[in-house]
């Protein structure tokens, strides 16, 4: 099925999906959840398809976001089955007022309409922007990457069927079949038929969408984060947070990837960071790239021209030394893609300049950049972290993925 049919099916499907009630939509992600489990099989034989054809052609990093297991589709369907307990964000009144002339104005969270999103190797997505979209009123047209393509077809076949099974259109989730450019393209370009566009990859995929779309689109994604240590800071603590923020999970976009160190701490806290994430760790050593002077301290690659400006997605680690809080304030907003910053310090005043000055979509203290996550913040699953600041911003849940309209009630007032 070509890209525009399948457009216009989730267009015809929109209207259905907006008027079911809060006890539909929720029957519907149930009946979801459950299919989800019942076509285990399927789903693991098609994501084995996936990654045997990946084998040497992703990194490893890469590999592991790709992979699913009995586990990680038992987690997709609880986290519909979350989002299902969550409240429903349409028709919630976001501000009410009663003019002197008796009007009723009401500011009300309605539907996008029809979303897409643009996703590369993360079979989970598929899941996550379904039960999203369809709690927040909305049809969902997704379109991923080749790499995962038929373990996302698997997973949307059993999307479909229970939405089906609970009375909901299967347009209302719909796969684009075609994996080429020419696919992101026509989405990016469906004027009338994609009401809100989202990319969810790297950089390349983001920039594409923001130059070639006619459609809205928010930026998600891509992280360039970055740990300052504070002169401060406590070194354990930050040690540990560092740790937890690179090596973790370092595929993700919320991972670290620039580590700045005040001057005065450098020479004590970077051989503990040499000692901990090199030399202590047997299996995938972080590899630091190194300014020039915290190479003067401790071993690692000299930094290249564009060290830090490089989302990594993998064990490096770019460092630097600075001389004052505000020196790192002013690297991170040079450098950042906006999305999550952190310092480690016990000054308050340090914290609060940091806190107020850094523009990024989250900013931390003493915690790492690895709990910006819809689920974290208490969002349930997210359809991604926007690094924009118009209409959403940070990790986006059920409210952000509504507009809203003002509805008006009168008794015959006449202007």
């Amino acid at each position: 099925m070509t890209t525009q049919e399948l457009l216009r099916r989730a267009k015809a499907a929109k209207k259905q999906v907006a008027a079911a009630t809060t006890e539909e939509k929720n029957q519907a992600l149930l009946c979801m959840a459950d299919q989800l489990e019942a076509h285990e099989a399927d789903i693991l034989a098609a994501n084995a398809q996936d990654m045997e054809r990946a084998k040497g052609a992703i990194a490893p990093v890469m590999l592991d976001r790709l992979l699913l297991t009995p586990q990680r589709i038992q987690d997709m369907a609880t986290g519909m089955r979350e989002v299902a307990q969550l409240p429903d964000p349409v028709g919630q009144v976001l501000r009410g007022e009663e003019r002197p002339n008796g009007l009723v104005i009401e500011k009300t969270a309605s539907p996008m309409g029809v979303i897409a999103i643009i996703y590369e190797s993360r079979p989970n997505v598929t899941s996550d922007a379904a039960a999203l979209a369809l709690k927040a009123g909305s049809a969902c047209v997704l379109r991923c990457g080749k790499e995962a393509h038929q373990s996302a077809a698997a997973i949307v076949s059993a999307l479909q069927a229970g939405l089906e099974q609970a009375g909901l259109p299967g347009d209302s989730v719909v796969l684009v079949e075609d994996t080429t450019r020419a696919s992101s393209t026509e989405l990016m370009q469906a004027n009338g038929l994609v009401d809100l566009l989202i990319p969810r990859g790297g950089a390349g995929l983001i920039r594409a969408c923001v130059e070639q779309a006619t459609v809205p689109v928010i930026q998600t994604g891509t992280g360039i984060c970055h740990v300052y240590v504070d002169q401060a800071a406590d070194l354990n603590m930050a040690l540990d947070i560092l740790e937890n923020a690179k090596c973790s999970r370092p595929s993700v976009c919320n991972a670290c990837e620039v580590c700045l160190v005040h001057a005065a701490v450098a020479e004590q806290f970077l051989p503990m960071v040499y000692a901990r994430l090199v030399k202590g760790r047997q299996a995938n050593p972080v590899q630091l790239r190194l300014d020039a002077r915290a190479a003067a301290i401790i071993p690692g690659t000299p930094a290249g021209d564009q060290d830090f400006d490089t989302e990594f997605l993998d064990y490096i680690l770019a460092v630097g030394v600075v001389d004052s809080v505000s020196e790192a304030i002013d690297h991170i907003n040079a450098h950042s893609t906006g999305h999550s910053e952190a310092i480690i310090t016990a000054d308050e005043a340090a914290a609060r300049a940091f806190t107020t000055q850094v523009d990024s979509s989250s900013v931390y203290w003493n915690a790492s950049t690895r709990f910006t996550d819809g689920g974290q913040f208490g969002l349930g699953c997210e359809m991604g972290i926007s690094t924009q600041r118009l209409h959403a911003r940070g990790p986006m849940g059920l409210g952000e993925l509504c507009t809203y309209k003002y509805i008006v009630r009168g008794d015959g007032q006449t202007r």
